[in-house]
């Protein structure tokens, strides 16, 4: 098993390369733990998806403390690799999404993979749960680690979350990108798509971009990418090749199974500047409890 982790993301709510933003007590970043629980749960290759401009900060601060303990590769999501008939607007710098990003590692993943945010603190059990799903896993069959909304949740503003519905075997439904807050008593969720907001429950299920995957995902992925810019091509300044749509599409057409695999993680991470310190207390208790050590790479 691989872990695929997309630290490519400009970090723009939070102001800079917050995947490199100190919170551990010894100065260890989110990213250490997420490497650390991965080695924990029997992962046994990270590849990250980074901006190659980025790359020497990277190898110098996370790279140079994992490496001892895992093999390390880098892949980079650049914003030319796209499909050649597409002619990027002058205007264009942001990369084309999560699809994108997982596409540019085609080379270097063989294995069953998780896919992770650099900059999201997942906890121990969802990676538990997700080498258990890929251990039996056949190849076509696809899962995202679900959340409760509750345990995903920031007390200083709105967080983008996928809504989850499910059958009675835990396949997957739909998965709805929305906006969600908390109003009075309320969570509200706002499809990204401009549909009508609606009520979730607390214990509602979302993803959090936790997501597991053979490498049958590249083909798929390639396939449906020249889809993408042959209908977007009145949008290419603002459109997005996301992996949440993808695979919802992938079920849809019967492509693949996927599964939503629920895990009772808590999911910390610092979407506005105000959650830092919030987050940076969490990891302190959970060192306290001994779930982790001090000095985590020692």
């Amino acid at each position: 098993m691989q872990l695929l982790i997309m630290a490519a993301g400009m970090g723009s709510r939070f102001g800079g390369l917050k995947q490199i933003e100190p919170m551990g007590p010894n100065g260890e970043f989110i990213i250490d733990y997420s490497i650390y629980d991965s080695i924990k749960a029997g992962f046994s290759k990270v590849v990250f998806i980074i901006k190659e401009e980025n790359y020497e900060i990277f190898k110098e601060t996370i790279g140079s403390r994992v490496e001892p303990h895992i093999p390390v590769e880098y892949v980079f999501q650049k914003l030319e690799d796209i499909p050649d008939f597409v002619k990027i607007p002058e205007t264009r710098v942001k990369p084309w999404g999560t699809g994108q990003a997982i596409l540019c590692a085609k080379d270097a993943i063989t294995e069953p993979f998780l896919v992770i945010n650099a900059d999201d603190f997942y906890g121990r059990d969802a990676f538990l749960v997700a080498r258990d799903f890929l251990k039996n896993a056949k190849t076509k069959e696809y899962a995202t680690i679900a959340y409760k909304v509750t345990n995903t949740m920031t007390e200083n503003g709105s967080v983008k979350r996928g809504v989850i519905a499910t059958d009675e075997e835990g396949k997957l439904v739909s998965l709805t990108e929305s906006s969600i807050e908390r109003v009075g008593d309320e969570i509200i969720a706002t499809p990204l798509s401009g549909a009508e907001p609606f009520t979730v429950s607390e214990d509602a299920l979302v993803s959090m971009n936790l997501l597991a995957f053979d490498p049958s995902i590249f083909t798929y992925l390639e396939e449906k990418m020249v889809e993408f810019f042959k209908d977007n091509a009145d949008n290419l300044e603002k459109c997005e090749f996301l992996i949440p749509d993808i695979m919802s599409q992938a079920k849809q057409e019967g492509y693949a199974e996927v599964k939503a695999i629920p895990t009772d993680s808590t999911w910390y991470g610092v979407t506005y500047k105000e959650d830092k310190d919030y987050v940076k207390t969490s990891i302190c208790n959970l060192v306290e409890k001994n779930e982790y050590p001090k000095d985590l790479w020692r």
